[in-house]
């Protein structure tokens, strides 16, 4: 375990030009991009329809609601994060920088919604009177409280009622839009679509199911939960579980050791769902079985990559170091580690990463995480830098070195 107490005070390399440097504001982010091209793709419809009919303006909101939705479906997720990461690192960096922002899709979850919203209430003002319209504008009334409360200020403050509000709500809506189809007399298009995304909506709950755990708690800020029930993910996924499935799920990066069955999660205290489950030690806890790919994944784009982790956010770059697919090198800081996370654990990492910069916060304070993360960019020889941590930090770190010509990633908490 190492500290270089000289790499928290590294010059900085200077600002990208003002014009590249815009496009790298959190309001330009990729995420935004995609939803606004979504938006561009609508209008152009709209031009070219110059004057839609009720049923163009039907197909268009069920296109658009249906992209919001297959979307988010883990399996399509796999398949993006597939095709984004299946270019060698022979290609040129500026192409595999934007590709490695595959996991701003949900950009496409954020513009279909709000278009396809906007469509059926053109739809539904120029339905006539009757069971159509009061269906209709139930459904609208829906639409409506589902994208406010899926707005940033709300859902950052009451994620668990955003959780329910999106989770219900959106069964709801589907029913009503089925409801509202089969009113209008529907075509083989509109029953094929909705067919589609009600599978979609379904099929991970179809896997749900309720399975063992061991837990093993190093200290009262963290558990390490074993699961060995015959699923064997791949490293770089996550896992939603749940004690209580129709209220709460949460998401964790699953670690699996080369060449064993199960895999292992790092659940740290980061609120009451979580303090619970660590006080409470529950033997068993329900999974849906389908594991995403998360963030990390987009390393394979290039030839040699920096993880910078604070805290339990060491769990999502633990399967990739200990993979070992691509070349990293490894920053963690933490509150001293092998108190909060056990020998087991830190030495199994240190194994893994022997040159890993460890930074004890309870000894050293709090460091500069982005000239921490550049100064090992910079001596590694990487091309990339994958920050997990909170928001603020992580935030901090990828445009704090993208602004200065760094390819950086990590999560934009948009779910």
């Amino acid at each position: 375990m190492t500290t270089s107490l000289d790499r928290d005070t590294v010059e900085l390399p200077p600002l990208i030009p003002r014009v590249r440097r815009l496009l790298k504001h959190p309001r330009l982010m990729h995420y935004n991009r995609l939803a606004a091209l979504v938006f561009a793709a609508n209008l152009t419809f709209l031009w070219a329809s110059w004057v839609p009919s009720a049923q163009v303006m039907g197909h268009a909101a069920l296109v658009d609601l249906a992209l919001a939705v297959l979307v988010r479906q883990q399996y399509v997720v796999n398949l993006l994060f597939r095709l984004a990461t299946r270019p060698p690192t022979s290609w040129p960096l500026r192409i595999r920088w934007t590709l490695g922002k595959v996991y701003h899709f949900g950009g496409l979850h954020a513009g279909g919604a709000l278009a396809g919203t906007a469509w059926f209430l053109a739809l539904t003002l120029t339905t006539p009177d009757g069971p159509l319209m009061a269906v209709g504008w139930t459904l609208i009334a829906l639409l409506a409280l589902i994208v406010a409360t899926a707005l940033p200020p709300f859902r950052s403050r009451h994620h668990d009622h955003f959780e329910k509000i999106h989770r219900f709500g959106g069964w709801t809506a589907l029913a009503l839009f089925w409801t509202h189809t089969l009113l209008a007399a529907p075509g083989p298009f509109e029953v094929t679509v909705l067919a589609l995304v009600t599978f979609s909506v379904a099929l991970p709950w179809l896997r749900l199911r309720k399975v063992a755990v061991r837990l093993e708690r190093p200290s009262s800020h963290v558990v390490l939960a074993r699961f060995d029930h015959g699923e064997t993910p791949f490293a770089g996924s996550s896992t939603a579980i749940s004690r209580s499935p129709l209220t709460e799920w949460h998401s964790f990066a699953n670690v699996p050791a080369p060449g064993e069955p199960g895999f292992r999660l790092t659940i740290s205290r980061a609120g009451d769902w979580t303090g619970a489950f660590i006080d409470d030690l529950p033997p068993k806890v329900w999974v849906k079985g389908i594991t995403t790919a998360g963030v990390a994944n987009i390393e394979t784009l290039f030839t040699k990559v920096v993880y910078v982790a604070t805290g339990s956010g060491i769990g999502p770059c633990l399967p990739h170091l200990l993979a070992a697919e691509v070349p990293s090198r490894l920053v963690w800081a933490t509150r001293d580690p092998r108190t909060t996370y056990g020998d087991a654990l830190v030495d199994e990492i240190l194994a893994a990463q022997p040159h890993a910069l460890v930074w004890d916060t309870s000894r050293h304070g709090k460091p500069d995480m982005v000239r921490l993360a550049y100064a090992a960019y910079r001596d590694f020889g990487a091309e990339a830098v994958i920050c997990i941590s909170n928001k603020k930090l992580t935030w901090q770190v990828v445009h704090g070195l993208e602004r200065r010509g760094i390819p950086a990633y990590g999560a934009i908490w948009d779910s």
